[in-house]
């Protein structure tokens, strides 16, 4: 008889149902043991699209910006040719990294033994090679990592054989494109960073469901029409959308608000895109798993100059000293107690009506966890 697959969904997803109405949450492993966060990383984080910047960081030739994907190095940078590429940001002699965080280069020269690669990846210069048999520049070529622009960001795929990001989003970037039309234009101008003792996915499961709100968040229900909220699935992304800011509110103030719409999106598994009342805007929310009780977050802000106003600073601070306290103290406390024997699965709250006072968002990324893990059975 083969042993169980480590990885199987059965233990964490028995329970779930395509119904929302009849299901039950994911299993409390799937947010404490250790083996479900090498499956996140190896079956979600490497093989789907992630955020990686906002256009404008890679608009030059020679612009470039490092992160590190599920362990991996990666660079992408815009080469002489207009074209948008990205590597695995190893030099091809001993692995050593090749540039560090974001600038603009003319090619990528290693800092350990200075082999030179122009910005297609092309090898063109290795010292001291020339008595080596066999060895030809021409042979030796960065390893590609597919790359997209889309929604105006910057989005990578460990996956080689994965579809496209447009192929995949479906309406999405038509929707970006009607809510935050002036997304192209607009400038990077903050950016919050927190640690979170919590597993990546309860740090989701929280910002999809707005069941909570109420209760939680004051100060959110009086800057957003609770009345208008509805949320809506679809494919690997679920759309937020709510009217706001068009009244006085204990949150920060509107009055001389362009943007009356709350509107976010998330895009499977790991980024939200949020548009708050006020000038144009809009803030990516790059969730960062780093354990299973370990996350990071990002909250990357663009509006319509580098130079926020008292508005937008105002804006800021909310989000920061207010609704992030809050929401940080709400999912560090469920992760401390799914690590007890108090809890193993909860059941998920569905209005059929899609409003926000529903879990139905958060079904639907369970659903997409658990075909990630594989067959439901």
């Amino acid at each position: 008889m083969s042993s169980p697959n480590p990885a199987s969904p059965v233990s964490i997803g028995q329970g779930w149902h395509r119904d929302p109405s009849s299901s039950l949450s994911l299993h409390a492993d799937a947010y404490t043991q250790q083996r479900w966060f090498e499956a996140d990383q190896q079956r979600i984080i490497g093989c789907t699209w992630q955020w990686l910047c906002h256009s404008e960081r890679l608009r030059d030739p020679g612009n470039y910006v490092t992160d590190t994907i599920a362990t991996m190095p990666i660079v992408a940078i815009r080469a002489a040719d207009g074209v948008l590429r990205c590597f695995y940001n190893v030099c091809k002699h001993r692995a050593h990294h090749l540039v560090e965080g974001s600038g603009t280069v003319n090619n990528l020269v290693c800092p350990y033994h200075a082999w030179s690669y122009d910005l297609t990846g092309q090898l063109k210069a290795a010292r001291h090679t020339q008595h080596l048999a066999d060895f030809d520049l021409t042979d030796i070529c960065l390893d590609e990592v597919q790359i997209t622009e889309f929604g105006g960001f910057v989005f990578v795929n460990l996956d080689p054989a994965a579809a496209s990001l447009h192929e995949q989003a479906g309406e999405l970037g038509a929707e970006i494109a009607q809510w935050a039309p002036d997304v192209e234009q607009l400038t990077f101008a903050h950016r919050l960073e927190y640690t979170i003792e919590s597993n990546w996915k309860n740090v989701i499961d929280n910002f999809l469901e707005c069941y909570h709100c109420h209760v939680a968040h004051k100060d959110f229900v009086s800057l957003v029409d609770m009345e208008t909220y509805e949320v809506t699935t679809h494919g690997i992304y679920s759309s937020h959308l709510a009217e706001a800011g068009k009244a006085a509110n204990t949150a920060y103030d509107v009055d001389d608000a362009t943007v009356t719409d709350h509107a976010v999106w998330w895009l499977w598994p790991n980024t939200c895109m949020m548009r708050y009342p006020g000038r144009g805007n809009i803030i990516i929310l790059h969730v960062i798993p780093a354990g299973p009780d370990l996350t990071y977050e990002t909250y990357d802000f663009f509006f319509e100059s580098a130079d926020p106003n008292e508005a937008e600073l105002a804006s800021i601070r909310y989000l920061d000293e207010v609704l992030q306290v809050e929401d940080i103290n709400l999912v560090e406390s469920v992760q401390r107690g799914m690590r007890t024997p108090a809890f193993e699965q909860g059941r998920i709250v569905n209005d059929p009506g899609g409003s926000g006072l529903s879990e139905h968002g958060l079904h639907h990324f369970h659903g997409l966890v658990l075909n990630a893990y594989g067959d439901r059975g």
